[in-house]
């Protein structure tokens, strides 16, 4: 097939163009480069019958001939997405608009990727698909979890009324290698931190929990999930790892990871920032067989190990 990969040269998104090449597939991946990186697609480059590489804002429109469409394109940590909130609104408004009306007019499946910030700071725990969130929609992280709400929408709008074939996978913490150094979300921060010597920065009490999924296995999830021709396909699909861990767990894990002594300097919460993040994939689990199999601690030692290499290349 040929497939469209928006913010391939993402962290997810060069994990995403990997597997689909290696299935054998004509991949063509869109990237800005706000966030995303040519090194993350760099080992690609030289596969030119399978993949190219195309510099594009899908804030603008752009005509393609595909058979399916991941729409992975827009930043995704707080650092990178409250930079320019705006702009974070019309990538996911404007941009998704974009890419519906390419998958509407060449009759391609579109994937949308979703996030679990649609549910906010959740009042449900674990959360499922039905629940429909607590997001504060005039917060700092409004542009972010606002703007997946009205692309979800948007989705099943454009599937209600035109009969598009969507999926939408709600992607929660992902971690692995290539992750942005310095998008100042947990796992990378504690890293970076540990790697340096320095003190890990613990916002709040520490206390507070998140469920980390390992790349590979959210990139399982996400080709499952666009090949799924079953009963549900249309509806939302939470992917995940359920496994909850406390930020003060996942800094002591961290440190004892890197030889380091558990050394901590406390920051105050952020505005709106979740006190539990869990999800529940007994959907994902019962449609897709879906089942994360990389530990965190296995997960984390090749995460450290990619950012000590970049780390070193950096410095």
């Amino acid at each position: 097939m040929r497939i469209l990969v928006t913010g391939g040269a993402g962290f997810i998104g060069s994990h995403l163009c990997d597997r689909l090449v290696k299935l054998g597939h004509d991949v063509i991946c869109l990237d800005n480069f706000f966030t995303g990186s040519k090194a993350n697609v760099a080992h690609l480059l030289d596969q030119r019958d399978r993949f190219e590489l195309i510099r594009h804002d899908i804030v603008e429109p752009i005509l393609l001939e595909v058979d399916r469409i991941y729409h992975l394109a827009c930043p995704a940590s707080p650092v990178h997405y409250q930079y320019n909130p705006v702009k974070t609104l019309k990538t996911n408004v404007v941009g998704t608009l974009n890419m519906l009306g390419l998958a509407k007019r060449v009759k391609a499946r579109i994937l949308l990727a979703s996030t679990s910030e649609v549910y906010g700071d959740p009042t449900e725990h674990p959360q499922r698909e039905e629940y429909r969130g607590n997001v504060n929609q005039l917060g700092p992280r409004a542009c972010y979890d606002e703007g997946k709400r009205v692309a979800e929408t948007l989705m099943m709008d454009y599937h209600r009324q035109h009969r598009t074939d969507i999926r939408l996978p709600r992607i929660f913490n992902t971690y692995g290698p290539r992750m942005n150094v310095d998008d100042g979300r947990v796992v990378s921060n504690f890293i970076v931190q540990a790697l340096r010597g320095q003190d890990l920065t613990i916002f709040g009490d520490g206390r507070q929990t998140r469920s980390f999924c390992y790349v590979s296995d959210l990139v399982d999830g996400l080709v499952a999930l666009m090949d799924y021709e079953g009963d549900g396909r249309h509806e939302p699909h939470n992917l995940g790892n359920p496994g909850e861990i406390t930020m003060h767990q996942l800094a002591q894990t961290v440190c004892e990871l890197t030889g380091r002594k558990l050394s901590t300097v406390p920051k105050p919460l952020p505005q709106d920032d979740p006190g539990r993040r869990c999800p529940d994939i007994s959907r994902a689990h019962h449609h897709l067989n879906f089942a994360p199999k990389v530990g965190l601690r296995e997960g984390l030692k090749l995460t450290i190990d990619d950012f000590a290499q970049r780390l070193k290349v950096r410095n």
